[in-house]
């Protein structure tokens, strides 16, 4: 009697095993033999379940292997009730991703062999997974001004239960970089750009708080001068981004010193903190473990054997050698940890929020995001080191605001290095030559907004001609744009990305002002929005009346690109909106040319300074409508060939904003845009026909049919009796019954609704 294992073809072929599979002719005795020798595949039984533990959009569940004769388990596969979503691993634990945060969850688990899958365990402990971070729950760049009395200093980063680090530097003259960290406490100051020993200040921070930090009275210290502007970097503690670890040397080589960053690091950076005259040690993954860089000197990679005793850092460890600065044996030490392309962020928690690269003069970075933060150094040269923020100035031409922290020197503004575009930063290094490490971390929010006042503010006020006059905005506006109510006077835009001090004017076909980068009409784009009384262009003029709008980029509501034509029919360009853009506005910065609003139609645009009803042209906005990632466009139909261009772009965002159509009735209507309240601002501007571009705003009115509006493609001064357009529950009602331009019956209008 014979069994023949599925598969084989009957031959003379003698049977054979493998790890996973049997073939030829067996007789009954040799499968026999084969089943209990483990050569023959069988399916396997149950895993015996074990427990499952919750992640950010994941569980990891553990098992125990079942007891199996056969020829091997190839694989086990983790499935959640409810939604039947799998996780695959070669040994306990699996990890189970892309679940939904909030929602409650068991597993079984089965194992698989050549043979085929077997029975299922029993289901696990029911867990639920947390909601992912995202990179402005972790790291922020805040500016603010010494007051020499006590302030605390609000950047919505908990460093009192998560731990942390935060960098200080005084802008405004030369005083020492300063470190503190939750570990070593509130009163242990270090200093970045010296060899010092940490050193006790009571009155400098004086608090780690759940929302930020606070600084006292020590008023030379350089965290809280009076008068003096100062940058501020948190850095909260993080899997997968960072972590602060102190250790007491043993003067081993080859010691390990554990962390909690859950990946491999792609930089360490280590301070004795217990003697002067050491250098602040720096491993970065481009470098390896055979070198050292130092925060606190120019010097070139110095290569040792007995830095990191020649071996790499893991996602548990790192190790060191025998230096002064990183294993003295006694002597006390700080590392600060950082990640590497590690994922974890996000709505999906895959996304990378913090890279260590190298780079070259004239290379494109790819990181995959914007960047808001890069700090770099030369590796194969002395050099500084150099830190970049988009809070002090980083915009993507032009001159930059930068710190240098190796030295005490203030600010400086100076050639624009780091250019930053969606996808990373195109870098220039300083002399042209070298190669550059980089620490880069993401622009936030990363995290979609769910109220419009985070990413929307309007404000009026009447001009005073003080100086410095300080109005909140109450987040770091990235577009601010304005107008003067009672006076005719052009648009004013001005954006961080492409610098405080360059203007854009919607009402005409002008090219990019430029002007001083600190804009002597206002600062607007650190943490409050500035106003000054210079008046060159009305703002804060005794007698005139303003209007300014500032939003902030966020994902699925607002996102802005800069970039250069190519003379291409279908040039592609990148954007961070995280959805498809419904409505885009883009124009030329360096040339005179219209600007050209896309609104859902390739083969179509219109005019913003204009008008004019809509023009068609054949792919105006490239072959293929804009995506999740990119958009097109047709240089020499729109105008650009070799000029630089900014684009903003604008997509519905659930009860935040509204891009949308209606067709006018001749009375009137409400327009449902999906707000829990009414729409705060509105613009409309009907497609078929002239007409021009309406703005309304609640700051300004909205609540009365007479209340005024404004055209963003004219100078004139706000209409005061002709507005028909209110806020109501929902969304915005327009009225044709005083200005029947707003909703002529048949006509065809876009809008944009912002709650």
């Amino acid at each position: 009697m014979s069994k023949r294992y599925k598969g084989a073809i009957l031959s003379s072929t003698p049977p054979t095993t493998s790890a996973s599979s049997a073939s030829g002719v067996w007789t009954e005795q040799q499968f026999m033999q084969g089943v209990a020798s483990g050569n023959w595949p069988a399916l396997p039984s149950a895993p015996t379940i074990g427990t499952a533990t919750a992640g950010a959009v994941s569980a990891s569940v553990a098992f125990t292997a079942p007891t199996y004769v056969g020829s091997g388990i190839i694989s086990y596969t983790a499935t959640s009730s409810p939604g039947g979503i799998t996780g695959t691993g070669a040994s306990s634990p699996v990890t189970v991703s892309g679940l939904t945060a909030g929602t409650a969850y068991t597993f079984t688990v089965t194992a698989t062999t050549a043979a085929g899958q077997g029975p299922a365990s029993a289901a696990s402990n029911s867990v639920t997974p947390t909601e992912p971070p995202y990179i402005e729950e972790v790291f922020s760049t805040y500016l603010y001004t010494g007051t020499g009395a006590a302030q605390t200093i609000t950047n919505n980063i908990d460093l009192s239960t998560k731990g942390g680090m935060v960098w200080f530097k005084d802008r405004t003259v030369a005083n020492s970089h300063r470190v503190f960290d939750t570990v070593r406490g509130t009163s242990s100051v270090i200093t970045p750009n010296s060899t010092a020993a940490a050193f006790s200040s009571a009155n400098m921070v004086t608090a780690f708080n759940t929302t930020g930090f606070s600084v006292g009275t020590d008023t030379t210290g350089g965290v809280n001068d009076s008068g003096d502007s100062f940058a501020s970097w948190t850095f909260r503690k993080q899997p997968k981004f960072f972590d602060v670890v102190t250790y007491t040397g043993d003067g081993n080589l080859g010691r390990t010193v554990a962390h909690n960053l859950g990946s491999v690091p792609g930089c360490i950076i280590i301070k004795n903190t217990g003697t002067g005259g050491t250098n602040w040690g720096v491993y970065h993954r481009s470098v390896g473990a055979t070198g050292a860089l130092f925060l606190n000197q120019t010097y070139s990679v110095d290569t040792s054997s007995s830095y990191w005793n020649n071996t790499e850092p893991t996602s548990t460890v790192f190790t060191v050698g025998n230096q002064d600065w990183n294993n003295q044996s006694g002597q006390s030490y700080v590392a600060y940890v950082f990640a590497h392309n590690a994922g974890g962020f996000g709505l999906t928690g895959t996304d990378n929020v913090i890279s260590c690269g190298i780079a070259a003069n004239g290379d494109i970075v790819n990181l995959g995001y914007e960047p808001q933060w890069v700090l770099f150094k030369r590796t194969n040269g002395t050099s500084n080191w150099y830190l970049y923020d988009n809070m002090r100035g980083m915009p993507e031409s032009g001159n930059s605001k930068v710190l240098w922290p190796n030295l005490s020197d203030a600010e400086n503004l100076t050639v624009n290095y780091v250019s930053p575009n969606a996808t990373g930063f195109n870098f220039a290094s300083p002399g042209g030559t070298g190669l550059w490490i980089y620490i880069a971390i993401r622009r936030g929010p990363m995290k979609v907004p769910t109220l419009g006042t985070s990413v929307l503010d309007v404000e009026t006020w009447s001009g005073n001609s003080s100086g410095n006059r300080n109005i909140s905005v109450g987040f770091p506006a990235d577009l601010n744009f304005f107008h003067v109510r009672n006076d005719v006077n052009s648009w004013n835009a001005t954006d961080r990305l492409r610098g405080n001090g360059r203007s854009l004017q919607f009402d005409n076909t002008g090219a990019e002002i430029n002007v001083d980068p600190d804009f002597p009409l206002f600062n607007s784009f650190q943490n409050e929005l500035k106003v000054t009384g210079t008046g060159a262009a009305y703002i804060n003029e005794t007698g005139y009346n303003q209007v300014f709008f500032s939003l902030r980029r966020a994902p699925s509501f607002f996102d802005e690109v800069c970039w250069t034509g190519n003379n291409g029919s279908n040039q592609r360009v990148n954007h961070n909106l995280t959805v498809v853009p419904e409505l885009i506005i883009y124009k030329g910065r360096n040339k005179d040319n219209y600007w050209r609003v896309y609104y859902g139609n390739i083969n179509k645009y219109i005019a913003l300074n204009l008008s004019n009803a809509e023009v068609s042209g054949s792919n105006l906005w490239g072959s293929s409508a804009p995506t999740t990632t990119d958009f097109g466009i047709n240089c020499g139909s729109m105008d650009l060939d070799n000029f630089n261009a900014v684009a903003y772009l604008f997509a519905t965002c659930a009860g935040v904003s509204k891009v949308g159509t209606y067709t006018g009735n001749g009375t009137t209507q409400t327009i449902a845009c999906g707000f829990t309240g009414g729409a705060r601002f509105v613009f409309i501007k009907r497609t078929d026909a002239t007409g021009g571009w309406y703005v309304y705003d609640t700051a300004r009115g909205m609540t009365v049919l007479t209340d005024p509006y404004l055209f963003l493609n004219s100078t004139a001064a706000e209409s005061a009796t002709l507005g028909s357009v209110i806020t109501s529950t929902g969304g915005f009602t327009v009225d044709a019954t005083i200005l029947a331009a707003i909703n002529t019956n048949g006509a065809s209008y876009i809008f944009l609704a912002i709650a």
